[in-house]
């Protein structure tokens, strides 16, 4: 068997993969209101001007500033209302205007109707505000030019971009084909929700948890099931699956066990690249290629497969799809605990966020104990030999980072 190369640091393996990526071809058109979650395949070109006219920010009345600032009352002599396009303002004279509508020719202004007080008839106003020219106005284009670039290929689609891209009038973009992933899980221990439970035998999480992630970084799924743990079946299954698909991620088998057989089956079917992290959870995660598919094994401890899946295997999903920003942020918070127990590996310690803007750390840290993430909100990302004493700022990453 080939050796491998002693365990990489966390950012080593990280960009071990990012290096690897051959990003995926082939796009499609797509109506607007359906994109939420898909990647631009191309820069998308404002066909018009945002607002294409200037209009009034305000309930209000469009003025001329230079003659309000001599006059106090002021006869109206037009209601426009938004969608409805107005007379050139007479001169001397306001225009009842409300919010969006077009600002009339010859006005410059907007008094908002809070700083105006309407005769008894309502055919005159006394203004208690002198405008300033361009007060309250939206301007042509000035949320967005005409034939400027709004977004950028690679630009993964949210509600934000859906709306900005709505906002230019186009009823279609064109995305990225979806990455076509299959995932498949080893161990005779698992069984499904909803049969018995036989002795020695524990639920497959993992299949749940998997899909679920692979469902938020917008990838089409293929369920291989549970394949039964050994060398043969699990080679037949890798070949199948790496036939068809882009990316090929199992949950399990990639120890050093003597029923762990994914390791062996890559190697005989493919090429290993990268094999055992120095990372605490999660350090047997494995990096390779067979066939024309990457392939990606997650340990199969349900806490160790979660947070390999969110620091390693989502950032890879994300480039392949051609999204250049892929890293989640971080940030510098307060731990209202000591940790005491210094590791020599990278340590990812599930903690939340408390009412004094620090952090409580889950009291058991154990690879199997999926309660932790759902009680958390993230990861304290201790470097190696580190000790926490508390009040000390430590690196923490939201799940809300790693999660969409």
């Amino acid at each position: 068997m080939k050796n491998l190369a002693p365990m990489l640091t966390t950012q080593q393996a990280l960009a071990t993969l990012l290096a690897a990526c051959r990003p995926i071809t082939g796009c499609e058109i797509i109506p607007t209101l359906t994109s939420n979650g898909r990647v631009l395949a191309a820069d998308i070109v404002a066909p018009i001007d945002v607002p294409g006219a200037d209009n009034s920010q305000m309930d209000g009345y469009a003025v001329n500033a230079g003659y309000a600032q001599t006059q106090s009352i002021l006869p109206i002599s037009q209601r426009i209302a938004a969608g409805h396009v107005g007379l050139a303002l007479q001169p001397g004279t306001a225009a009842r205007i409300f919010t969006g509508a077009l600002l009339p020719p010859g006005a410059d202004a907007i008094v908002m109707q809070e700083q105006c007080e309407p005769n008894a008839d309502g055919s005159a106003i006394r203004l208690l505000h002198r405008p300033q020219a361009g007060e309250w106005v939206r301007f042509i284009g000035e949320d967005i030019r005409k034939d400027s670039v709004i977004l950028t290929a690679g630009t993964r689609i949210r509600a934000q971009e859906a709306g900005l891209a709505a906002s230019v009038g186009l009823a279609t973009l064109a995305v990225q084909r979806r990455l076509k992933v299959a995932i498949f899980f080893t161990g005779d221990e698992l069984t499904m929700p909803g049969e018995p439970l036989p002795p020695g035998a524990i639920y497959n999480s993992n299949r749940f948890l998997l899909t679920a992630l692979l469902e938020n970084c917008g990838c089409d799924i293929s369920d291989y099931g549970i394949v039964p743990d050994n060398l043969a079946a699990t080679r037949q299954t890798l070949r199948a699956a790496a036939a068809e698909h882009d990316v090929v991620i199992t949950s399990g088998g990639v120890s050093v066990g003597e029923e762990d057989h994914v390791k062996p089956a890559v190697q005989a079917e493919g090429k290993l690249n990268l094999w055992q992290i120095a990372m605490k959870p999660g350090k047997p995660l494995a990096f390779g290629e067979v066939g024309p598919a990457f392939f990606l094994g997650l340990p199969g401890n349900p806490v160790s497969s979660f947070v390999t899946f969110l620091l390693f295997v989502r950032p890879f999903l994300l480039r392949l799809q051609g999204i250049a920003d892929v890293e989640p942020r971080s940030y510098q918070l307060r731990a209202d605990f000591d940790w005491v127990k210094a590791d020599r590996r990278n340590e990812f310690l599930r903690a939340r966020q408390n009412a004094a803007g620090g952090l409580d750390l889950f009291p058991n840290q154990g690879s199997a104990v999926l309660s932790s993430v759902v009680w958390g909100d993230g990861l304290i990302d201790n470097p190696p030999g580190k000790t926490i004493q508390r009040g000390e700022m430590v690196k923490f990453i939201p799940f809300s980072e790693m999660m969409s």
